[in-house]
């Protein structure tokens, strides 16, 4: 044998052994993990369980706000935020497509339901991208524009589906009711609002909840997998002391009050004086929860976090402070016209100073005269008038579980203060103070808090918290409470009286007037659209069911008006309306003034309208069939006199002249026409894209174009 022979076997000889070494490790190799499932330490089964491991987020359901008698105020509703996958790798069969095919037809097509120009929409779908949104157009879609979509059968078009905080009632209460949103800083994510959805955020939110499942590399879920699921816990409902129909009355009335008016700012509160319940509360600027539009005038709640000086309604209190120490006697009198307190300081009452002569402090409480008060702190004490006004809780927050509560400030450190402060100047307050303050009056000497959440419901497991009504302080006597109310009641029914606008026809009205001067950099403003004017009254002044605040903000007066006219388009509608709304006394004009409807359904048209118009009501007749297929409000709804009745009937549908309509009326109508709104502004309806008469489609847009009352006051001074 060759040497080159022998050297070939002995190489083929050592290949063969060492590839028999490494199949050989490698059969051990393979046993091995076979039997242990294990690689380098790592269970195997666990490395691809974490490769194809899927999980996702089951959100819980936030929490719906309530009034107290169910009607909803917030809650939470489906949205879908469209997308487009523009990725070809994800499509396998080129027959079922899974990404957008054809940009150009799928641009056309999305155009006719989302609110954005073709071009936009195609310029997106022709990004460098894996995956794109649509931005604001796409976001928040009903389930309805969804739907309409999704039968285009588009390839690569799909929808993630959400959930938006819907408020049914448009602008509502909603400085009070707020608002969530999360926004990013520095990366991370941050949830603010305002109050009551901010305040109660963590009841409201619940928990989230979790789901696992095994997926491929398209996230879809592979066959037999099992699926991992921790439910959410949903956040609790939330009932509110707002009555939906006094706060609907007095909206309507700070509206048109704003219309007309124009001034800086409205407050109004409504309350029951016996519980502390919030039965109303409203102001302008306001704002739409959803849209946030209008929220850059004003984003907080002024009835509980703005202070200012009140003006003669704290007269109320320190009538009732005299009245409790025993000086106030009705018959004796006081040179009215000027006090001086010291050298430097003259207190002056309202008509310049010149006063109405030797008067009955009686005739000085009517006539809200400063001296006749300043001369009644003399007789009770600077001591007995401090003491009171820390009683009636001035100075200390309400605590009535709204965010950021001011507490207003009390001046009384030097003399001037003590006596400026007996008829509310210089001192500060909230308006849900004086709205505490007042139920002492109310209710028998006993101050009640002030509250808004009547209960909370865990729909979780059926528990309730509910709150009770709680006692605040008791500052006066039955009696200085009985009194009080007695001659507060002459404030509106003497002959000298300043609130005799206030008489409210079969109802006795007691309360006191104010006129507050606003402090500016360089002193008080002068002039006469430089004051707020307010009224703090309860009826029936005899057994008060109602208390009511209302404050005006630098109105736009006539020449010739005063500044109780604005305020008292808000008292007198809302108290008399809401006293008609809750059945109270007295029965014969409740019910001579308070319409029930019947079932529309079993008259002609014609029929119909006679009776709504006979009772005082106002018909609205959508369409021009001859039969009435719905009705708004329903049968057996009681109605206060002037207000619309919405009768749709079996024709075509037309459009009313809606000018001058209040966005309410305007969504009230949409929801019965079928229609959608395009609305443009705040106020009330300037112009509508239909002339009144027009047929229209259901799901057809109607454009709505409202104006603000301030817009229109520049627009009138700009012409003329």
């Amino acid at each position: 044998m060759s040497s080159h022979k022998k050297n070939r076997n002995i190489g083929a000889a050592v290949f063969f052994i060492i590839f028999s070494l490494l199949f050989f490790v490698l059969i051990v190799r393979f046993v091995t993990i076979q039997t242990t499932g294990k690689v380098e330490g790592k269970v195997l089964a666990a490395e691809a369980k974490e490769l194809y491991l899927r999980q996702g987020v089951l959100k819980a359901k936030r929490g719906t706000i309530f009034d107290r008698n169910k009607e909803i105020i917030a809650e939470d509703s489906e949205s879908y935020t469209l997308v487009a996958v523009l990725d070809e790798a994800l499509t396998i069969d080129k027959k079922k497509p899974r990404h957008v095919v054809d940009p150009a037809k799928t641009a056309k097509q999305l155009a006719k339901y989302i609110d954005m120009e073709e071009a936009d929409i195609y310029a997106v779908l022709t990004k460098d991208a894996k995956q794109v949104e649509f931005g604001k157009a796409g976001k928040d879609l009903s389930h309805s524009v969804k739907n309409k979509i999704e039968d285009l059968h588009l390839p690569g078009i799909g929808f993630l589906k959400d959930t938006k905080r819907f408020y049914p009632n448009g602008v509502f209460a909603s400085h009070l009711i707020g608002y969530t949103q999360e926004v990013e800083e520095d990366g991370k994510k941050k949830l603010t609002g305002t109050g009551l959805e901010m305040s109660y955020n963590d009841l409201l939110s619940g928990k989230n909840g979790s789901v696992q499942y095994e997926g491929d590399v398209w996230n879809y879920i592979l066959p037999n997998s099992k699926k991992h699921i921790k439910e959410p816990e949903n956040g609790q409902d939330i009932y509110l002391t707002l009555d939906k129909k006094i706060q609907t009355f007095l909206e309507d009335a700070i509206s048109q009050v704003d219309e007309k008016y124009s001034p800086e700012r409205i407050m109004a509160v409504v309350a029951e004086p016996k519980t502390g319940k919030i039965l109303a509360m409203g102001q302008t600027p306001t704002f739409h929860p959803e849209t946030r539009e209008g929220i850059d005038k004003s984003w907080h709640n002024e009835v509980i976090e703005t202070s200012y000086e009140p003006g003669s309604t704290m007269k109320v209190f320190s009538l009732a402070t005299a009245i409790e120490e025993g000086v106030f006697k009705p018959a004796d009198t006081f040179p009215s016209g000027k006090y001086q307190v010291d050298r430097q300081s003259t207190i002056n009452d309202h008509n310049g100073g010149e006063g109405w002569g030797t008067i009955s402090y009686l005739e000085g409480v009517q006539r809200s005269s400063n001296v006749g008060f300043a001369y009644l702190l003399e007789k009770m004490g600077t001591k007995a008038w401090r003491e009171a006004m820390e009683d009636f809780k001035f100075g200390q927050r309400t605590n009535i579980g709204l965010p950021n509560e001011a507490t207003g400030k009390i001046l009384y450190r030097y003399p001037v203060e003590k006596v400026t402060s007996v008829y509310g100047q210089g001192t500060t307050v909230t308006a849900i103070q004086m709205v505490q303050a007042m139920t002492a009056i109310a209710n028998e000497g006993v101050m009640m808090k002030p509250y808004v959440v009547d209960k909370v419901v865990n729909p979780n497991d059926g528990t309730v918290q509910e709150t009770k009504p709680e006692v605040a302080g008791k500052p006066i006597s039955k009696e200085t409470a009985k009194e009080v109310l007695e001659v507060l009641e002459t404030v509106v029914t003497g002959k000298n009286g300043t609130g005799k606008i206030y008489n409210i026809e079969g109802y006795q009205v007691a309360g006191k007037t104010g006129t507050a001067q606003i402090a500016g950099p360089t002193g008080y403003l002068k002039g006469k659209n430089n004051y707020i004017y307010s009224f703090l009254g309860v009826a029936p002044a005899d057994n008060p069911q109602l208390v009511m605040y209302v404050m005006v903000d630098r109105p736009h007066l006539d020449e010739n008006e005063s500044g109780s006219k604005p305020v008292s388009m808000i008292f007198n509608t809302v108290m008399k309306s809401s006293l008609q709304y809750l059945n109270i006394k007295p029965e014969e004009f409740v019910k001579a003034k308070t319409v029930q409807l019947p079932d529309f359904s079993e008259m002609s048209v014609s029929e119909a309208t006679k009776w709504v118009k006979e009772k005082g009501l106002n018909p609205i007749v959508i369409g021009e069939g001859n039969k009435i297929i719905q009705q708004s409000p329903f049968s057996k709804e009681a109605l206060i006199v002037g207000e619309k009745v919405y009768l749709k009937t079996d024709g075509p549908t037309t459009i009313p002249n809606m000018k001058g309509w209040s966005k309410r009326e305007v969504i009230n109508l949409s929801e019965m026409a079928d229609i959608t709104l395009n609305i443009k502004g705040e106020g009330y309806v300037l112009q509508q894209s239909s002339k009144p008469g027009t047929v229209v489609e259901p799901g057809e847009t109607l454009e709505i174009q409202f104006q603000s009352p301030r817009e229109a006051l520049n627009k009138k001074k700009a012409d003329e």
